[in-house]
């Protein structure tokens, strides 16, 4: 299949696929005059990584572990390939620590709403006894 039949299989944009073909998650044939020539395991294909990037996998991490993953009904398993347990942690702790940073960020940003929201009241009210 070409790559506009994989866009309409897989609701995946042609860039993105050029993409993953950049980053070696597809490897699609060449046919003689250079076109892409997709087999209809790649809409699978797409669909894994798609849920493997949903789960915040990055490709490179994708790359690794992307032929040790198997679809098991309505979920993603990944079979008995070395390292991908330790590939999954690393990126499990990875996220948890952007997440302890991300509320860092968010209690700190409330703190600066608080002040500016208790300043922007004091001005409203200042203002108010001098009118009176």
């Amino acid at each position: 299949m070409r790559i506009g039949a994989l866009v309409e299989a897989t609701g995946v944009s042609r860039r993105l696929l050029r993409y993953y073909e950049e980053q070696g998650l597809l490897r699609p044939a060449r046919q003689p005059n250079g076109y892409r020539e997709y087999a209809e395991a790649d809409v699978v294909t797409v669909g894994r990584i798609r849920a493997l990037l949903g789960a915040g996998l990055p490709t490179a991490v994708i790359a690794r572990i992307l032929a040790c993953v198997h679809d098991d009904g309505a979920r993603l398993v990944p079979s008995g390939c070395p390292g991908v347990i330790n590939h999954l942690r690393r990126e499990h702790a990875r996220i948890d620590d952007a997440i302890t940073q991300l509320r860092t960020s968010q209690e700190a940003l409330d703190a600066l709403l608080d002040a500016a929201l208790r300043h922007s009241h004091d001005a409203i009210t200042e203002g108010e006894s001098q009118v009176s």
